[in-house]
């Protein structure tokens, strides 16, 4: 039994020697407080390349959301200046119209009433032209008084106000004077477009009487949308005319719409915000009046020193950096990170730390190294 005993140990001893690693492997990377220190190989494998600050001009980016929008001038709401019947119409929202096309047919007796004194002046002005030049001739030659022909001018004048004032009522319900005859005389008229664009609501149904006020039809000109974006007064000054933005919805947040802010509104609401219009730089049809969308504004920043992404590492909800202190020995130093871009981080803290040699690549690979020996 004791011989089988003293067998087992030669045995274990023997296996033991013949396995133990190399003195370089079993180096472990040196750590006192938040120091790690690498062999050659080590250092190697964790692929460490240091630099130092760089100064850098980080811009910011203001976060704002508003909603697609139409201009006025391109948003129409259609009336019938004296009101009437609707006697019929085709129109359905959603569908395209064109600028003259007619939206629908009015009918009322007093349209018929303004086509007949429209064309009772017009009979009665020429016997008063005839008077008038006849009332002119005879003043002249003395055979008639001053007053009969102050009288004649008069009813001359009086009549073509009438004519002209006539002539325009009947433009505004659609009609063409010139084309208005005794023998065409009609108790409907024509409501025209005034604008290429889509139905945005219709009002009204056939047989429905609507006064001068009601909207029959809302047409909306989708060609010139515009971004209308909510800003408030703290960051009004951040914005000007001319400046890029990139504006995306909820929906598709990965499709990018570029647009230039083209007016700054110099009137704050009661929640102190301000509107900023932009101009889409290519239109979208898929983008309808109403749409929500968010929109990233980037404004000048200030001059920061700043390092690469990759080498700020975050642990327990903090951020730090690694400086080297001589040969494969760098420690864990806490860094206040500020704006990032373009691959680059700006430091709040940069003061004292502007004269050391940061590690750019490899910072991941120094922390693991660091936390993984201090829980041995």
């Amino acid at each position: 039994m004791k011989k089988f005993i003293i067998g087992v140990s030669v045995a274990m001893l023997i296996a033991s020697c013949g396995s133990q690693p190399s003195a370089e492997e079993k180096k472990v990377p040196s750590v006192e407080k938040n120091m790690v220190t690498l062999t050659e190989a080590q250092y190697k494998n964790a692929g460490i390349e240091t630099g130092t600050l760089n100064t850098r001009n980080i811009a910011s980016v203001l976060k704002v959301s508003g909603k697609v929008e139409v201009p006025p001038q391109n948003r129409v709401s259609v009336s019938v200046p004296l009101g009437g019947y609707l006697q019929s119409t085709r129109l359905m929202p959603g569908m395209y119209i064109s600028k003259g096309q007619v939206l629908a047919v009015m009918e009322d007796p007093q349209y018929i009433q303004l086509q007949q004194d429209y064309l009772t002046a017009k009979a009665q002005f020429a016997f008063n032209e005839s008077e008038y030049n006849r009332q002119k001739e005879l003043n002249e030659s003395k055979a008639a008084s001053d007053k009969v022909y102050e009288q004649a001018k008069a009813i001359y004048y009086t009549q073509i106000i009438l004519i002209r004032s006539l002539e325009e009522k009947l433009k505004l319900i659609g009609l063409n004077p010139a084309r208005v005859t005794a023998g065409n005389i009609s108790g409907s008229i024509p409501v025209y477009s005034p604008i290429s664009g889509y139905v945005a609501a219709v009002n009204v149904n056939k047989g429905k009487y609507v006064n001068p006020s009601d909207v029959l039809f809302e047409l909306v000109n989708t060609n010139d949308i515009h971004l209308a974006l909510t800003v408030f007064e703290k960051d009004i000054n951040k914005l000007a005319t001319g400046q890029k933005l990139v504006a995306y919805t909820n929906n598709n947040p990965a499709k990018k719409y570029t647009c230039t802010i083209m007016l700054i509104s110099k009137n704050l609401a009661s929640d102190n915000a301000a509107e900023v219009h932009c101009h889409f730089e290519h239109y979208d049809k898929s983008l309808l009046p109403g749409t929500f969308m968010n929109a990233d504004i980037e404004y000048s920043g200030s001059t920061a020193l700043a390092l690469p992404d990759e080498a700020i590492v975050r642990f327990e909800n903090r951020q730090y950096a690694f400086v080297s202190e001589g040969k494969n020995r760098f420690r864990m130093r806490e860094v206040q990170a500020g704006i990032s871009e373009n691959g680059f981080t700006g430091l709040l803290n940069a003061g004292d730390l502007e004269q050391h040699i940061f590690v750019t690549k490899g910072a991941y690979n120094l922390l693991m190294a660091l936390k993984n020996v201090s829980e041995e």
